[in-house]
């Protein structure tokens, strides 16, 4: 066995070598400014356009319609503040209760500053209630943010049944699309999909670069004011070598489409079987039939996830209790609470995300070694002791 069986691709994931490859010539011979005058830097700027069109095409849209970011993070924050920017008399924004912090956050900090943030809720299979949405949306309503898929559970959401629904209210629609893209195809050219935010680092590129793709003819103020990057519309020289290697990343996600699919989906599915097959008071959160091919969401009774975490890790297996981005807090994951998960589960959560890389051997290894390890802290778990 590899040392370390790595099933955390929901955080974060390995970068491709032929990714690696691609851009590692442009932090060194090739590092002139692709904004300078001379073919030097020309050369460059040839390079970006040519990423431009590669992450257009997994997203089926137009190259001009990318904006290359930093992250998810500022895209999911540039396209909800450079919204409001546009629209000042209209003071609603609708999200959900499971969002990921990059989302969350920047909402809850509007509140603060006497915007209206209405979270829709999900039922106990993490799927929400568009008639909800529907009656939450009114005029003041400035832009509506649902996430594509969920980081945890990886249920994956109506989006073009919400989009069409904005656009027939005449609002402003954003999905988080960072755990979706790569995974399941996208073709934004016949969506009523206004905004969408990506990750390089969630498809095999490396971290520092993402996207915020902006549909033709929306309203949109920049996020960062600068230079003329972008089109004027995102200041800051630009990440060259990540945008290149986020070209490429997004090339080789195309052709692993039916690969994240079928194969992956495929050891996915074997996993959570032997799962449940060999251990008792356990349970899979998440809509089982529409979720992302790759996520694994399980909860096992009346012990620990970060204690699960730290035996597997012994072996050299990666996992997580949740988002990244709130591990270090000992609250159960606002996800799980959305979803009315048990107290006495939810605090047992453990999240499972693999990628091309994985394989059937690992599977068979995580399944092997998660048993005793659950048989061990229900043994010292005093809770498990009054069950």
């Amino acid at each position: 066995m590899n040392s370390v069986i790595y099933m955390d691709n929901n955080a974060t994931t390995r970068v491709d070598p032929e990714v690696l490859q691609e851009m590692m010539p442009y932090l060194s011979d090739y590092y002139g400014n692709p904004s300078s005058m001379h073919t030097f830097g020309g050369q460059v700027g040839g390079k970006i356009r040519k990423a431009r069109q590669q992450v257009a095409a997994l997203l089926g849209c137009e190259p001009d319609e990318i904006i290359f970011t930093s992250c998810g993070t500022e895209s999911n924050n540039a396209a909800i503040l450079g919204t409001l920017s546009i629209v000042p008399h209209k003071r609603t924004v609708i999200t959900t209760r499971v969002e990921h912090p990059a989302v969350l956050s920047p909402c809850r900090s509007l509140e603060q500053h006497g915007y209206r943030i209405v979270e829709l809720s999900v039922d106990k299979q993490g799927v929400l209630d568009l008639a909800e949405l529907e009656s939450a949306i009114t005029e003041d309503t400035a832009i509506v943010s649902v996430m594509y898929a969920n980081n945890e559970t990886g249920v994956i959401f109506p989006i073009e049944k919400i989009a069409s629904m904005c656009k027939a209210k005449g609002v402003t629609f954003h999905t988080d699309a960072v755990q979706a893209a790569g995974k399941i195809p996208l073709n934004l050219k016949l969506s009523n999909i206004d905004m969408l935010s990506l990750s390089g680092h969630k498809l095999h590129a490396p971290k520092g670069i993402g996207v915020l793709y902006v549909r033709r003819g929306t309203r949109l103020s920049p996020y960062l004011l600068g230079g003329h990057q972008e089109n004027n519309r995102r200041g800051g020289t630009e990440n060259v070598p990540g945008i290149i290697a986020l070209g490429k990343a997004c090339e080789i996600a195309m052709r692993y489409l039916d690969d994240e699919n079928t194969r992956v989906r495929a050891l996915r599915d074997k996993l959570e079987a032997q799962i449940l097959a060999t251990c008792t008071d356990c349970m899979v959160n998440g809509d089982a039939d529409n979720r992302l091919p790759n996520t694994l969401n399980i909860s096992f009774e009346y012990i620990e996830g970060e204690s699960i975490l730290m035996m597997m890790d012994r072996f050299g297996i990666c996992a997580s209790s949740g988002s990244a981005c709130t591990s270090g807090s000992l609250e159960p994951s606002h996800v799980l609470r959305a979803m009315g998960v048990p107290f006495t589960a939810a605090h047992g959560s453990i999240r499972f995300s693999l990628s091309r890389y994985n394989t059937e051997q690992e599977v068979d290894y995580v399944a092997e070694k998660l048993p005793p390890i659950i048989n061990r802290l229900r043994e010292l778990s005093p809770f498990a002791a009054k069950k």
